[in-house]
């Protein structure tokens, strides 16, 4: 599969999958880990959604505490999207272990759900897809980690997936510091913090100043939380994935193709086609003659996703199954839009696809002021 252009999830090499189980290694010994963490006593993660490696190192002025920090760029998973790539960083394992492959998947039913707000066309999906039982691994390892995220996430379908169970919830960005610092007191020796600002204003507005003004707001809140370590304790940052600006660059899928499609799954960048019964090769060839030939996009069957080890090994039937046919992996800064599909056409940043703009995330490091 040639996939130029794109960048493949570095497993064992520096990836976030890895990220939460090297921290909890008595020996830190990854040398993709920045050299701070080595000895730290006590470890705050925070987790920026949508602080892409590149967009942080074009704006050095816009965010001084982050670009000031030791460190550099490790890769996201595939899809480098939030549902997948969250889920990776807190149980700490592949997409292929951990089962959740997509933004939006196929269930059982012929269903897709849409995995952020565990829902499918049929309303709120939580007794229909228990997400204990749909991803039933503990977060951490098992290890009882404290979460400093938004009030609002407890009891989400997402979160109960996460396998999150100490949520100490926040109202407004500047309780993240406080929290933590509350934390820390209590000799908490691992904290996991997430903060979502910056990826939602770059969906709304795309880059431009208000993306800049909520990166520099991001960057108090790193310095707001360096400010309350005690002496031995370390913070690590690092994102889910990074963006691109599509703006109204999008595709809508051919009305040809979609007549061989039964349903389709994932997100604009990275969309997965459902054959309808008999027709998984010609939708693969006029996938390619449409978007494949003219390098939109790469064409892909899902063995060849799976071959290609961007799950980070192989999947399970059941696992299998929650993929489509045939993979629309965008190469340009373009968006594929299934016209059913009208929620998520307003976007003005994306990501999903495995562009270094998108696959490649900082993972940074420093101790007390």
């Amino acid at each position: 599969m040639e996939a130029s252009g794109l960048i493949a999830p570095a497993f064992e090499q520096g990836c976030i999958a890895e990220v939460v189980p090297a921290l909890l290694s008595d020996e830190r010994a990854a040398v993709w880990l920045p050299e701070p963490v080595r000895t730290a006593e006590q470890i705050v993660l925070l987790v920026l959604d949508g602080v892409g490696w590149n967009q942080l190192r074009a704006r050095p002025l816009v965010a001084p505490t982050l670009t000031a920090m030791t460190g550099g760029p490790i890769t996201s998973v595939a899809p480098t999207t939030t549902a997948t790539a969250l889920c990776s960083i807190v149980l700490g394992m592949a997409p292929a272990d951990h089962g959740i492959v997509g933004y939006r998947m196929r269930v059982p039913g012929d269903r897709v759900l849409n995995v952020l707000r565990w829902r499918t066309a049929g309303g709120d999906a939580r007794e229909s897809v228990p997400p204990s039982v749909f991803q039933p691994l503990a977060a951490f390892g098992g290890r009882p980690t404290p979460v400093v995220t938004k009030a609002e996430f407890r009891n989400t379908g997402f979160t109960t997936a996460l396998g999150i169970d100490r949520l100490h919830g926040w109202h407004a960005p500047s309780s993240i510091a406080v929290e933590v610092d509350r934390l820390l007191a209590a000799g908490e020796d691992f904290i996991y913090a997430y903060y979502d600002g910056v990826d939602k204003i770059a969906h709304a507005h795309g880059f431009g100043a208000h993306y800049d003004a909520e990166l520099s707001a991001a960057d108090r809140i790193v310095a707001d939380v360096r400010a309350v370590l005690p002496s031995g304790a370390v913070l690590v940052v690092t994102a889910d994935h990074g963006q691109v600006e599509v703006g109204d660059d999008v595709v809508v899928l051919d009305e040809g193709l979609l007549a061989d499609t039964a349903m389709v799954s994932g997100e604009g960048r990275f969309m997965w086609l459902h054959a309808r019964k008999g027709c998984a090769e010609s939708l693969r060839a006029r996938a390619q003659d449409l978007y494949g030939d003219s390098d939109v996009a790469l064409v892909a069957t899902r063995q060849d996703v799976i071959e290609a080890g961007w799950f980070g090994g192989p999947l399970t039937p059941l696992i299998e199954a929650r993929l489509g046919d045939v993979a629309l992996v965008a190469r340009k800064t373009i968006a594929f839009v299934d016209p059913s599909d009208t929620g998520s056409q307003a976007l003005r940043c994306r990501h999903g696809s495995l562009t270094p703009d998108e696959m490649l995330v900082p993972l940074l490091a420093v101790g007390s002021a």
